[in-house]
């Protein structure tokens, strides 16, 4: 198992990715780009920035323009920073 660094840093690529693809609703990819930030603060605990992102991510998750592709690596993405402990 990937310690909670090496899993934010993944899912800090993985929401790179979703940003830089055009297929994807622009708001969309504002979000993942704000949730990428948020992941990159190192001044907030890694939990408190997990949580935070999760929180932001689940927002858009149900947004109807979503491609499902992105869908699916949104869910991949939710379910890699709810093994980040929250402590």
């Amino acid at each position: 198992m990937a310690s909670p660094e090496e899993t934010i840093r993944i899912c800090i690529q993985m929401l790179q990715n979703i940003s830089e693809d055009s297929t994807i609703p622009r708001n969309i990819r504002r979000v993942a780009d704000s949730t990428r930030s948020i992941l990159q603060d190192e001044s907030r605990n890694i939990g408190l920035r997990a949580a935070t992102a999760i929180s932001m991510i689940d927002e858009i998750s149900n947004d109807p323009n979503m491609p499902v592709h992105a869908r699916t690596r949104i869910w991949e993405l939710v379910s890699q920073l709810e093994t980040v402990p929250l402590d």
